[in-house]
């Protein structure tokens, strides 16, 4: 098939063109390679397309229709090549992305504005949740995961560090000894998140580094919900910084252990390994550096 539409081009030009000389010096071939595809077209179909002497061409009745077709096909084609160049100019089309609902508030949420302000013509479809959707099942072109990868056959980006806060309620703080260092929280209640295991690893400017290891009277799959429940004095989280600030600045929240600070989380991105380079997919992934690039450097 491809190497009947390969020749069918070639006719299609060489009639264009009035010659075979003529059609070979347009293509980039020699005249013996046109001539080759055209009798290889007419043996295919078993057909004379083309009356042929020293000077000049004509078609035959079977010649003139299938150049009809092959100026439809040629125009189609054409067509579609315009319309990938318009896109890689002013980029078109629809980007369906999966991200944690955490996400949904703060800075990823502000990148995806800015991305669909800067580009109008792209359509966007994201879904906030945290179950882990399958990007080659469900037909999705990217997702941002939080924490380590796995090993798998999709490609993968890090994005960002997410910065998170140890905080704890005022009424939960006064109900135990004030801490000096993270082994004093190992009889602390925790609140757990089902999406994370349940250790926290603590480090302080000197590097040292502490593991806490609990277990959760109460578990909860949002992080909006482990935040309230740490503001109501049911015990101590660790959310993303951007979710807390204000509670931390109105002293809804409080840090129990000032001088020691939660391992940050990894943010990636995930594609299908078969995303072209000029995809929407890659111009939102380098969209995404670009700003965490400007934020970096206006710190």
């Amino acid at each position: 098939m491809i190497d009947d539409l390969r020749a069918l081009a070639v006719f299609a030009k060489t009639v264009e063109a009035g010659s075979f000389r003529a059609a070979a010096s347009a293509l980039s071939l020699s005249p013996s390679v046109v001539s080759h595809h055209i009798s290889g077209l007419e043996t295919r179909l078993g057909v004379a397309l083309l009356y042929r002497s020293t000077r000049r061409l004509s078609l035959t009745s079977e010649g003139e229709r299938l150049f009809d077709h092959a100026k439809t096909m040629l125009a189609a084609a054409e067509a579609g090549l315009n319309a990938i160049a318009e896109q890689a100019a002013e980029p078109t089309g629809r980007l369906s992305i999966t991200a944690p609902a955490v996400l949904a508030r703060g800075p990823f949420t502000e990148d995806v504005a800015a991305f669909a302000l800067a580009y109008p013509r792209v359509s966007l479809c994201i879904n906030y949740s945290d179950i882990r959707q399958d990007l080659i099942r469900d037909g999705i072109d990217l997702a941002i995961r939080i924490g380590a990868m796995p090993d798998s056959a999709l490609k993968s980006k890090k994005l960002f560090d997410l910065t998170r806060r140890l905080v704890a309620s005022p009424h939960y703080l006064q109900s135990r000894a004030t801490p000096s260092k993270p082994e004093d929280l190992l009889d602390w209640e925790w609140i757990g998140l089902k999406m994370r295991p349940n250790h926290k690893l603590l480090y302080n400017a000197a590097g040292e580094c502490h593991r806490i290891d609990y277990s959760p009277r109460i578990t909860v799959d949002s992080i909006d919900a482990v935040c309230q429940l740490a503001a109501a004095g049911l015990g101590l989280a660790t959310p993303p910084a951007f979710l807390v600030e204000e509670d931390l600045r109105v002293g809804r929240l409080c840090d129990p252990l000032p001088g020691w600070n939660v391992d940050a989380l990894g943010v990636y991105a995930l594609w299908p390994p078969n995303a072209a380079r000029e995809s929407l997919t890659y111009r939102f992934i380098q969209f995404l550096q670009e700003r965490r690039q400007a934020d970096a450097n206006t710190v």
